[in-house]
């Protein structure tokens, strides 16, 4: 992509790895917190890319920048993580310019969601380029694609029935417990771990069970009270866990922790437990399943929840790729015009110059001249002079290449080779 002078790389890459491939065990050891995003954003700059998007989500870690070779963001990405090379290769997948642009498309408008139509990942495109920009790693090509990206998701939401019923992780979650649990109103349920899936599912839980025997422990207890209280439920210190695990008929973890922060020890109960697992990694040991009255059901059993929703939502998908071919050629055309923007620039700062010279020429020669006047309308003159050469190089009749080095001889142009 060097002629689109973006980047002083050749090349835009996707690397990263996903549900299709990678199991929830594989993408916990992918999966990155804000701190080793940081770390690979510095370490990054310090290699010279000059533009870098990193997302990580329960079921995918993807970058995606600019470098000589995707190797390069590979490796930052095992540095920052538990994962090695040689695991990241086997289910992992790289996407280079024009493919690597059409995969972030995809995968920003939930075509590409573990359950189709998901949209939570927008969230996290857009908290990833927060965190790009605040490191100085936002170049004006990856602002462009985010911000097309963004558009195609809106524009799909609003356009289509893609996103219509309720089906999420979260959502999927409470469809499992109401199908699988009798009497659900009237058992006890515990949620450990106050995050956004964490919040979605409460909220799910609230609406469809009618339940009011909902607690709620978080580490930070602030923030599991300002949950509780807008829905008036229950919340107990970090350390009554175990405590309350005793007392609950259904433990939902959506805790953010790499490690596992329950395991078997926690757990005396001589009554069915069934818990749910929503964490990336996986933050309930398999040792659980040892005790005689415990369920477990992991994320990934949960997405592959299918009904008539979902189904619904399939018939979308053309009208959704429409809409996202749409916005795409809008953001391809501007990429062309960058081809040859060094040009327009060296073009208009010629005519700037030749300019300031006239006007210099004519102040000593007239006695009332008004240089102001002058500067205005001269100024004029070059927009539209520039606007006519942009629009001729813009033309599909036109060859650029050509026209590129014909203006370059006619106008004795110096390029800026950076």
């Amino acid at each position: 992509m060097r002629s689109y002078n973006i980047s002083k790389h050749s090349s835009f890459y996707a690397i990263g790895l996903s549900y299709k491939k990678a199991d929830a065990e594989v993408r916990g050891k992918f999966s990155l917190d804000v701190p080793a995003i940081d770390n690979i954003m510095v370490q990054a700059k310090e290699q010279g890319i000059d533009g870098l998007l990193v997302i990580s989500t329960c079921n995918r870690t993807e970058l995606y920048g600019f470098a000589q070779h995707p190797f390069q963001l590979i490796k930052m990405l095992c540095d920052q993580t538990q994962g090695s090379v040689e695991e990241f290769q086997e289910v992992a997948y790289v996407y280079k310019n024009h493919d690597a642009i059409s995969h972030m498309f995809k995968v920003g408008t939930g075509l590409d969601s573990q359950i189709l139509g998901d949209f939570e990942i927008i969230s996290q495109i857009k908290q990833g380029f927060y965190r790009s920009k605040k490191h100085e790693m936002a170049n004006p090509f990856l602002e462009r694609l985010c911000n097309a990206v963004i558009q195609s998701s809106k524009r799909i939401k609003n356009e289509t029935e893609l996103s219509s019923g309720a089906t999420s992780v979260a959502f999927a979650s409470v469809k499992y417990i109401l199908n699988t649990v009798p009497d659900i109103s009237e058992k006890n349920i515990l949620l450990f771990g106050t995050g956004k899936i964490g919040r979605n599912t409460c909220e799910n839980l609230i609406k469809h069970s009618n339940n009011s025997h909902i607690t709620l422990i978080n580490r930070t207890r602030e923030k599991a009270e300002a949950i509780a209280g807008k829905f008036e439920l229950t919340v107990k210190d970090y350390g009554d866990l175990q405590t309350e695990i005793r007392k609950t008929d259904i433990l939902v973890v959506a805790t953010g922790a790499q490690l596992p922060t329950v395991s078997k020890a926690l757990i005396y109960s001589k009554k069915p437990l069934l818990i749910l697992d929503l964490s990336v990694p996986k933050n309930v040991s398999d040792d659980v399943l040892d005790l005689e009255n415990v369920s477990l059901v992991h994320l990934d059993q949960l997405s592959q929840i299918t009904d008539d929703t979902l189904t619904k939502r399939k018939e979308f998908v053309p009208k959704a790729e429409q809409i996202i071919d749409q916005v795409k050629k809008d953001f391809l055309k501007w990429l062309e015009t960058r081809k040859f923007a060094p040009v327009i620039n060296a073009l208009k700062e010629k005519l700037k110059t030749m300019k300031a010279e006239e006007i210099d020429f004519h102040s000593k020669k007239i006695s009332d001249f008004n240089q102001d006047q002058a500067e205005i309308i001269s100024e004029r003159i070059i927009q539209k002079i520039t606007k006519q050469f942009a629009n001729h190089l813009k033309s599909a009749e036109v060859d650029t290449q050509d026209s590129l080095e014909l203006i370059q001889k006619v106008f004795q142009l110096e390029i800026d080779s950076k």
